[in-house]
């Protein structure tokens, strides 16, 4: 069973006709990680940013974006902010993105749970504490009174994981959730990723150029390069099997670099693991 198929997405710039991805189709299973994985510039943010609808200015797309069987490129802008959140949660790439920085960070998830489910600042705060308590936030009530710049790169992602495990999404979009801190900070958020997905039963969309991590957190991998998908496989066949060479590629720079870090360290790396 799919919760998400995306058919023949095509995203473009309006204004220079450049075609940025010419033809992409994928589906996530239900309760499934999908890891999105190439080189910068290979199209996987932009491959999220369709999904959610929310294009910089000037770039369209076409095609059939399909989440538990409502067609979201049929939806009109208002409906398609009630789906935002509620059943597909973005989580950016810098945490500091995803909040207003002249508000509290509690401020924040109070509008967007009021929002979709009407609940009272008590109620809100109730939850939230419990899900801060959740992803090993210490003192919710201080965090959520301070200002996104108080606080840390990884503090921020586990407040927006600690949202969606309060929002119960269908779907979790993860865009390089984990590139912008330092490597203790990313193996304790992807931890909290995966303890998302076993409570909340949800589906995740992992984009990431670390195939370490890939390798931790994703069911299916799929790999893009110049807005096309070369491969797309369950996760082990794509590690020890690959057919595309770029996926060779991808993988075998993976652990040249791994045996550097190791050689230069001593001993085996947390990478590795």
């Amino acid at each position: 069973m799919n919760v998400l198929t995306v058919s023949n997405l095509k995203v473009w710039d309006n204004r220079t006709g450049k075609v940025m991805i010419p033809n992409s189709s994928f589906q996530v299973k239900q309760g499934s990680c999908l890891a999105i994985v190439g080189e910068s510039g290979s199209g996987k943010s932009l491959t999220c940013r369709s999904i959610m609808r929310l294009h910089n200015e000037g770039v369209r797309q076409s095609g059939d974006i399909v989440l538990s069987q409502v067609n979201l490129t049929k939806l009109s802008e208002k409906e398609m902010r009630k789906k935002r959140g509620k059943q597909l949660c973005m989580i950016v790439q810098n945490g500091m993105r995803a909040f207003d920085p002249s508000c509290a960070v509690g401020a924040h998830l109070k509008e967007t749970l009021s929002w979709h489910f009407g609940w009272s600042r008590d109620e809100i705060t109730a939850r939230m504490k419990k899900a801060m308590d959740s992803v090993m936030l210490k003192d919710p009530i201080a965090i959520m009174n301070s200002f996104p710049y108080q606080l840390s790169g990884g503090m921020l992602q586990r407040v927006m994981i600690a949202l969606a495990l309060v929002l119960e999404p269908d779907i979790v979009i993860a865009d390089e959730p984990t590139t912008a801190l330092d490597t203790i900070s990313q193996f304790e958020v992807v931890e909290q990723f995966i303890q998302l997905r076993a409570q909340t039963g949800c589906s995740m969309i992992f984009v990431s150029h670390d195939l370490g991590i890939v390798k931790r957190i994703a069911d299916d991998v799929l790999v893009m390069k110049d807005g096309n998908i070369v491969e797309h496989g369950r996760t082990h066949d794509i590690f020890s099997a690959a057919r595309h060479e770029y996926t060779r590629y991808l993988v075998s720079s993976k652990l040249k670099l791994n045996q550097h870090f190791n050689k230069i360290m001593g001993g085996d790396s947390l990478v590795h693991h």
